[in-house]
């Protein structure tokens, strides 16, 4: 069995070799083919290796906005930020249980969501789709009960 500290210094490892990927990453060519197109302050999420459970800034420079954190908890994490293009609301969840829970709530009011593993975007549904391609997911129609 590990001890705590044994425990913290193998996440701070894990945490740095995830970092160190990420960086790597971003250090590739363009492939003419590619079906998200990206420039220098705008990598794919694909592209940049980003993993789930993605940050709320990473989510936000996807989008091309700056973030404004307005809920740090335990079962989220919550940014709001507006661009040119519109307003996100850009939820991450330390667990997918969360997620799955928060879409549940959402659904009472309907609408569309981008939703990846373990995070969620809420905006207009045209900014949903232009943001698919950077960030992966999948646009989800929730029902909002009449």
């Amino acid at each position: 069995m590990q001890s705590h500290r044994g425990i913290a210094a193998s996440t701070a490892t894990a945490g740095s070799l995830v970092l160190l990927l990420l960086v790597t990453a971003c250090g590739g060519g363009e492939d003419k083919g590619s079906a998200a197109k990206s420039g220098p302050t705008h990598v794919s999420a694909t592209r940049a290796g980003v993993v789930a459970p993605a940050k709320v800034e990473v989510i936000a420079d996807l989008a091309g906005c700056k973030v404004k954190i307005r809920t740090e908890a335990d079962e989220l994490r919550e940014g709001v930020c507006h661009s040119e293009k519109g307003d996100w609301l850009i939820t991450t969840f330390p667990q997918e249980k969360y997620k799955l829970t928060w879409l549940d709530a959402a659904a009472v009011y309907g609408g569309k969501y981008l939703v990846g593993t373990r995070w969620v975007v809420s905006a207009k549904p045209e900014l949903l789709e232009q943001l698919r391609p950077r960030l992966g997911g999948t646009v989800q129609e929730l029902k909002g009960t009449s």
